[in-house]
Formats: C-alpha cells, structure tokens, sequence
C-alpha cells in the first residue's frame, strides 16, 4: 500500500520524504489555509520535493470554471493530480482531464455507488471518507470493503485512495482492505512507529549492553 501524506507543510513533508516513507501527497482547501501561504507557491514547494502525485484541489463548483482551474493547476508540475469533488459537473469535469491526459483524484467519496460513478469518468483516485463516517456512527472501512469488491468485479483500474484518516487502525485496516494508497496526517503517520514493548524491550537491551562495559567500534 502506498502512504501519501495529507499536509500542506513543507516541513512535515520534506522530513518524511527524506525517510521514503511517502509515496506522494494530497492538499485541499483547508489544508492550504492552514499553510498560510499561496496555493501556487506552495503546491510547487511540495511538487519539487516529491516525485509522486501531489493532489490539488479546485475551488469551482461549476464545470466550466473547474476545467479552467483544473488547468491552472495542471501547469505547476508534471506530478500533479487535479482534486475534484464529487458531483455531476466534478464527474463530467473528471471524464474532460482524465480524457486530455491529467491524473484526476475524485474526492469527497461516501458511498459505493459514488466511487462506482468516479471510476466510470476515468478518475485516477476515488478518495473515500472513512473518519467522517465514523463521526457519524457509520463504519468507515465498510465503504473501502465495498470499494475494494465493485473495483475487483470489473477490472477498474482507479486508485482506492483511503482518506480522512484518523487513527493507526484505520490505515491497518485499510491496508489489510486492500486500498491502494491511505494519505495520512503526518502525525499519524510517526505513530505507525510506537509500540510500548518496542520501547521497552529497546530499555532492557540498552540496560543489558551498558551492563557489559563495551563500545562498538
């Protein structure tokens, strides 16, 4: 399963790319005003620091302006992915890029039959929600089980990309799901590390060794 990281912060992004633990990243709205900075400008900055797919989100609602942005957003990089929702006229707009040769990550994905209709516009990534749906008392990992069943049934070849991740659980699941890609919080991410009886197996033998008087080297 491919890790793309959910930030806008090139710091948070530079650090784990140096670690090759992302794949690529993924961007939107509130995440670019989190940043604090340009859209452009930003998305470039991550863009030449990962070779993946860095998605980037329009703000149009209406096909016409989403084509025009989408666009727009296209020439910043090679490796961008344009973010689009999950509408009819996100649908349509999808069927265009898609059609002229751009990766398309179809977002905001809550159920299976929208996934279905994002698959069938050529979108590169469907990103289901799982978190919000859990916000919800609805079990999140059900949609990627859904997903993952209707893709396999007809040779789709988009993406499952499991988004709005909270927790550690979450990306296990979705990994043992089967999802293609899970973009995950930067902190989540660090999390995936921690284990108590790493820590303290890592005590007893650090104890043990200084307990033998010797140095490596």
């Amino acid at each position: 399963m491919k890790f793309f990281v959910d930030t806008a912060d090139v710091n948070d992004i530079r650090e784990l790319s140096e670690l090759g633990l992302i794949d690529g990243v993924t961007t939107n709205p509130s995440l670019i005003l989190k940043s604090g900075r340009n859209i452009a400008e930003v998305t470039k900055e991550i863009c030449d620091i990962v070779d993946g797919p860095v998605s980037a989100e329009v703000a149009a609602t209406e096909y016409d302006e989403m084509i025009r942005e989408g666009k727009v957003l296209a020439k910043i990089a090679d490796n961008i992915c344009i973010k689009l929702p999950l509408t009819m006229d996100g649908l349509r707009a999808c069927r265009t890029l898609s059609g002229d040769g751009h990766a398309v990550n179809v977002t905001l994905c809550f159920s299976a039959n929208q996934a279905l209709l994002a698959a069938k516009a050529g979108a590169t990534f469907i990103s289901p929600f799982i978190g919000r749906l859990d916000d919800m008392a609805i079990d999140g990992m059900d949609l990627i089980r859904e997903i993952r069943v209707i893709y396999d049934n007809y040779g789709f070849e988009t993406e499952i990309l499991a988004a709005s991740i909270r927790t550690v659980n979450h990306v296990k699941e979705a990994a043992l799901i089967g999802a293609d890609v899970a973009t995950v919080p930067p902190a989540t991410i660090r999390s995936l590390v921690k284990h108590p009886l790493t820590d303290k197996g890592l005590e007893a033998f650090l104890s043990d060794w200084k307990k033998t008087g010797q140095k490596i080297g």
